[in-house]
């Protein structure tokens, strides 16, 4: 007689909508990303008061809403093997 029945671990499955968001927030990393590096490079090459004055606003919204995809992705427990690479090559062997 068996009292206790015999449970197998599965993982579980992941809804399609969940799937969908997850790639989507993968996305949005990615041209936040490209935004970013785009506002550096549009830094580097500004000359007038005011094209400062942008620039920098433009730099720090684009590294804060970067940051904060990477912050949202953490939390969900999203990754992406081009962000693992990416990562450990810029920390280093």
């Amino acid at each position: 007689m068996n009292l206790w029945p015999l449970r197998t671990r599965t993982s579980p499955k992941v809804p399609e909508t969940v799937k969908q968001d997850r790639l989507e927030l993968l996305q949005e990393i990615k041209k936040a990303h490209l935004d970013w590096v785009t506002a550096q490079k549009h830094f580097d090459f500004v000359l007038e008061k005011e094209q400062i004055d942008y620039a920098v606003y433009a730099l720090e919204a684009a590294e804060k809403r970067y940051e904060m995809l990477l912050r949202q992705a953490k939390r969900l427990g999203v990754t992406s093997e081009v962000f693992t690479k990416r990562a450990k090559e810029v920390s280093g062997p």
